[in-house]
């Protein structure tokens, strides 16, 4: 899903703000029971098909169940299905399970799903995460600029329990995707009023809404009325806002805080002696990238190319990931994650993704050929997310190496640069993470690469692109997929679509009146298996 906004990913989006936030404290009050663990303003409302950012979508999680979920260990199980039936992997009958509600009383239905569904695809809406429905007959046209009709005719409601799924061609994905937040259903209240609906959602997942106070925090209660198998073994959870994983973490150390996704720098070679058995230090599913969109005076065409490829052989991500991240970043070796079934660390061209200060030169002469460089080379983070020391390591490295003026560009939310990101306004290079949604290489390229999709924030364009992904999720076998992706896989090192910079091993920790904690297999908590 999500870009990320602290993974360091995923990522993988902390908030800062000028308000000077400190934690809530866990002991204060009646709330001693509800575990604390850090968050950050969303980008926008809570609307499943419109979140794609972390600090939204742990919360969106939390408050949808959909036709699967993903255990602690990224193993998807039924939770609204009853059953998904298919001969094809293109034609799909799926019956939802009897009498779920959502948390305003009223019953999920089939069509509560058609109508999410639709209402995500549709052009109008403006839907982030409109490309996951993609691969259902009739996208097309209901994803159009002016769309020409209203609903995917591929999508048909049989019964109150039972819908039909057509999709363009087979995917081995789909039904592995069926957890993902675009594919929540909604009830009838939320298409009265979705902005509202976003600010007070109503779901019918684990827990339900609480409170949302902007840039503080979000409090989340358990749903008794939830029948899946993700019931919480909490009293409830608040997302706590912070300015900085440095207060987030003395907060954690003080127990005013219950957990904390992300170690902050300064604490990375300290954290494990701080927290003894409390510390984690698990691989997880998020990536941090420098991106950089094609608006952007030298990075079009050959000339953009061939910077890409001269910068990427400029960072020396060994040696950021064992001086600034003490071992717990490892350097990437493709566009996904090393975690992902299917890996492969050895693509053909990935020696572009290795530091060779000679061969940089070397290639930023020939951009220069093109066009001589002008300017400084800027990388915007955002200030609230712990990547500061990063990427003045980066920009050090491409300056040392390259000999141009390159430095970091701080920002100070996640929030202002996705803004700026989706507006095509940034006007420089920018720093992001994906952090996964569900695990497989096919959801970090479909949503990242796709020409078509809302989240392929770096403009790349590639219909050959396209039609590898398009096999790779036709393909009869596992197998025969992972080959496929490979192959696509080349293609975007070839033409450099953006740089991979660095995996994460997630280093976390648990304060000392959590009795269990574990990550997930994408870096986060597992929000309903927490226990104080």
């Amino acid at each position: 899903m999500r870009f990320n906004r602290a993974t360091a990913l995923t990522a993988a989006v902390l908030l800062a703000t000028s308000l000077g936030l400190s934690a809530c404290s866990s002991s204060d009050s009646a709330d001693a029971d509800i575990v604390t663990t850090n968050g950050g303003e969303p980008q926008n409302p809570l609307v499943p098909t419109n979140t794609n950012e972390n600090m939204g979508g742990r919360v969106v999680d939390r408050l949808f169940a959909g036709l699967k979920y993903y255990d602690g260990k990224g193993v998807a199980h039924d939770e609204m299905a009853e059953s998904i039936k298919t001969t094809d992997r293109k034609t799909y009958t799926i019956t939802i399970k009897p009498d779920w509600k959502f948390t305003d009383g009223s019953t999920v239905t089939a069509k509560s799903f058609v109508d999410a569904w639709n209402y995500g695809a549709l052009g109008t809406n403006g839907q982030l995460q409109s490309y996951a429905f993609t691969p259902i007959v009739g996208f097309d046209e209901v994803s159009a600029e002016k769309p020409t009709t209203q609903t995917m005719s591929g999508l048909k409601v049989v019964d109150d329990r039972t819908f039909t799924v057509e999709l363009k061609s087979p995917s081995i994905d789909f039904e592995t995707e069926l957890g993902y937040a675009p594919f929540y259903p909604l009830p009838d209240a939320a298409f009265k009023d979705m902005k509202a609906f976003g600010e007070n959602p109503i779901g019918n997942g684990p827990y339900k809404f609480q409170t949302w106070e902007h840039n503080v925090k979000i409090d989340l209660t358990p749903n008794p009325d939830y029948k899946g198998g993700r019931a919480p073994k909490n009293k409830g959870l608040r997302f706590v806002m912070y300015q900085s994983f440095d207060t987030a973490y003395s907060d954690l150390q003080a127990g005013n805080l219950d957990t904390l996704d992300t170690i902050p720098d300064s604490a990375l070679t300290s954290y494990k002696k701080d927290l003894g058995d409390r510390a984690i230090l698990e691989p997880s599913a998020q990536n941090q990238h420098i991106g950089v969109q094609a608006n952007v005076p030298h990075f079009g065409g050959e000339e953009g190319l061939l910077r890409r490829r001269a910068i990427s052989m400029a960072i020396n991500r060994q040696q950021i990931c064992d001086t600034i991240f003490n071992g717990t970043k490892i350097p990437a070796r493709d566009f996904t994650s090393s975690t992902l079934p299917g890996f492969n660390g050895n693509l053909p061209g990935s020696e572009v993704l290795k530091y060779n200060p000679e061969e940089a030169k070397k290639i930023w002469a020939q951009a220069d050929a093109i066009s001589p460089w002008s300017g400084r080379y800027e990388i915007a983070y955002n200030s609230d997310g712990g990547h500061q020391a990063w990427i003045e390591a980066v920009a050090n490295s491409i300056k040392n190496t390259l000999g141009i003026d390159a430095v970091g560009a701080p920002y100070p939310t996640f929030k202002n640069i996705r803004d700026l990101v989706n507006q095509k306004t940034i006007g420089k290079a920018f720093r992001y993470g994906w952090q996964g949604d569900y695990p497989t290489m096919l959801q970090f390229l479909t949503s990242q690469y796709y020409s078509y999709s809302e989240t392929n924030n770096v403009d790349y364009k590639s219909p050959e692109f396209d039609h590898l992904l398009d096999a790779a999720l036709a393909a009869p076998t596992l197998e025969e997929s992972y080959k496929i992706v490979a192959q696509a896989q080349a293609l975007l090192i070839k033409d450099m679509a953006d740089i991979p910079v660095i995996d994460y091993l997630a280093a976390a920790g648990r304060s000392d009146k959590v009795k269990k904690a574990d990550l997930a297999w994408n870096g986060l908590f597992d929000f309903e298996n927490i226990e104080k």
